[in-house]
């Protein structure tokens, strides 16, 4: 049987990507809201956040959309993000990328979210719109 063909789900909202020093501790804000994806390397810690929070002295781009794919993806499937990337590239659409267990999250600068959907349909992907609101 067939996998599913993607889709995405847009999530209304504005989100934060920021960055903060490789030894930083987490900060209360970023625990703040519905949506926190924090990634520590040894160069950076990266945080996506409800923007709202995230005040202003913070490195950040902070004008963000989220695009979902949507269900819950098999750890086994391959060529998900690359199926996704590739119209998103080919339309000069800045993107990145948040990989949960259960599914994938595109972000967008709200500048280029029509381009990023128009890039997507025309590749065969739907986007739906609204999904209720989970973030801010």
């Amino acid at each position: 049987m067939a996998a599913a063909p993607l889709s995405l789900t847009h999530c209304e909202g504005t989100l934060a990507i920021c960055r903060l020093a490789a030894n930083a501790p987490v900060p209360a804000w970023a625990l703040r809201g519905t949506f926190q994806s924090i990634t520590r390397t040894p160069d950076e810690l990266s945080i996506v956040c409800d923007a709202a929070v995230v005040p202003r002295e913070v490195h950040a781009e902070r004008d963000t959309t989220a695009l979902r794919v949507t269900g819950t993806l098999d750890l086994g499937t391959v060529g998900v993000l690359a199926a996704l990337s590739a119209p998103l590239a080919a339309a000069d659409v800045p993107i990145f990328v948040v990989s949960t267990f259960d599914t994938d999250w595109i972000l967008v600068h709200r500048a280029r979210y029509d381009a990023a959907c128009s890039a997507l349909r025309a590749a065969g992907f739907p986007v739906h719109e609204p999904a209720p609101s989970i973030l801010n």
